[in-house]
């Protein structure tokens, strides 16, 4: 194996010709996401503390993509300096950190979500008592705990000029890009899509809904799949095409390192999709509710009413 000559091999790809692209698409995700997530989450608090479960998930989802998104920024400047991190070692693994663990709490939040959905509406009854806000907690601190652990090694990164890529890939990398395809998009895809889909057939067969009714159903649901495979499915396709390329060539790591500066620009845009994905949740989950919709209606009315009342008291004593 060349496993040894690793350090002779330096891949250098040309980041040129995805520059523009990775500005543009980040500074826009920021743009957006930022104040959809604020909106999000405020919205999601208030449900939640009325007792809701499901926007425990929803508010914990929003505040790790505001975590993210604040990060964004930095991402832009990397990029617009030639992939070159210039901000110290700190920051560069304090971002990168929050960048891969904010991709796989993402994708099981999105689980949680599609599984608290499904008991809800599949199996309402049998749910009833288990279905509860403590637990709803436990399992969100439990997402954050997991996934924080099993990216701790990203703080061990040598690489901190290239400060979020590292290139050839070796034995251990490819084996992180098995893994994530698998548990990390693989299984949750299959838990989302099997979920969504029991929703629909029950949703389906109930007769206290109209067609208009059942219909929007369907649309959101598949709109969840959809959303999800485009965002993620292009980055841990290509993770498994390097893990697998890598095992063909056995460790040779100048054909590996060759054949990953021929696919470094689209590998590098398929990783800055998965940040859509920050944009579009708060969106299908929150933002396009009827629920949310009502609940700014209410809290707008109450502000009008009690700058009406204010207003009115002023007019009425000159001396406040």
């Amino acid at each position: 194996m060349a496993g040894d000559n690793t350090s002779a091999v330096r891949c250098d790809p040309s980041f040129e010709e995805s520059r523009v692209f990775l500005v543009v698409l980040y500074s826009v995700v920021c743009a957006l996401g930022f104040p959809a997530n604020c909106l999000t989450a405020w919205l999601t608090l208030l449900q939640a503390l009325q007792g809701s479960v499901l926007a425990v998930y929803l508010f914990c989802l929003a505040l790790c993509e505001l975590l993210y998104l604040s990060t964004l920024p930095l991402w832009v400047v990397y990029v617009q300096n030639g992939h070159h991190w210039a901000l110290g070692p700190r920051a560069c693994k304090f971002t990168a950190y929050i960048f891969f663990c904010n991709i796989y709490v993402s994708i099981l939040f999105l689980c949680c979500i599609s599984c608290d959905r499904f008991m809800a509406v599949v199996y309402a009854l049998e749910s009833h008592g288990r279905r509860n806000q403590r637990t709803a907690m436990a399992v969100s601190a439990s997402v954050f705990v997991l996934v924080g652990l099993i990216h701790y090694p990203v703080f061990q990164m040598k690489d901190e000029d290239r400060c979020f890529e590292t290139l050839p890939t070796d034995h251990k990398t490819a084996g992180y890009h098995y893994s994530r395809f698998v548990v990390g998009f693989a299984v949750p895809l299959s838990v989302i899509a099997f979920t969504n889909h029991r929703i629909f057939e029950s949703i389906r067969l109930s007769a206290g809904l109209s067609a208009v009714q059942k219909a929007r159903v369907r649309r959101s649901l598949t709109a969840v799949v959809v959303i999800f495979l485009v965002c993620f499915a292009p980055h841990h396709l290509m993770l498994l095409v390097k893990a697998v390329a890598f095992s063909y060539h056995r460790g040779t790591w100048a054909a590996v390192c060759d054949f990953e500066i021929r696919v470094y620009t689209p590998s590098a845009m398929f990783l800055c999709l998965c940040t859509v994905n920050s944009v579009a949740d708060p969106i299908i989950y929150v933002l396009a509710t009827d629920n949310s919709w009502q609940e700014l209606s209410r809290i707008h009315r109450q502000w009008r009413e009690r700058s009406t009342n204010t207003d009115g008291g002023s007019l009425r004593d000159p001396r406040r």
